[in-house]
């Protein structure tokens, strides 16, 4: 598929695009299956794009966060709209291997051409590592501040 950007003599093959991009792209349709799976999804989350392509977005949500990312899914089919296409959302995510993960994306919303809510498309960072750093920072400095002499404390020699 390519679509003229610019001037008219250039032209981007999009789905060199995304197959090339080192986020990961996730595409489901309005029911929530997977249509679009690129190759830094596959290093994210271990899933070929052929044991994706199809299945549920359950493939990549934990188990105990099904229930309130498909109540916001589908409230998002139903209205078409969703804070989260400027705004990036931070949410835990598991690999195939079972370890969990830490993902932060944004999405857009994608229209059939009656206007309708057709699907949504992610752009997916693995933010694990942050994730780890900031928790573990939080530890060190509540560890840090229960040391510490509370304020106006006298200290004894």
């Amino acid at each position: 598929m390519a679509e003229s950007v610019g001037s008219p003599t250039q032209a981007i093959d999009f789905a060199d695009l995304v197959g090339t991009l080192g986020d990961a792209v996730v595409v489901s349709d309005a029911s929530g299956a997977i249509v679009v799976w690129n190759a830094a999804a596959t290093r994210i989350f271990g899933h070929s794009a052929a044991e994706a392509l199809g299945r549920s977005l359950d493939l990549i949500t934990p188990e105990r966060h099904r229930r309130r990312h498909w109540d916001g899914y589908f409230e998002t089919m139903r209205t078409g709209v969703t804070r989260y296409g400027a705004d990036v959302l931070r949410v835990p995510a598991v690999h195939k291997d079972g370890h969990a993960l830490s993902i932060a994306f944004t999405v857009g919303m994608l229209h059939g051409a009656d206007g309708t809510v057709a699907g949504i498309s992610a752009v997916i960072r693995d933010d694990t590592r942050r994730w780890t750093e900031e928790r573990d920072l939080r530890r060190r400095l509540a560890e840090f501040e229960s040391r510490a002499p509370s304020p106006g404390a006298v200290e004894t020699a």
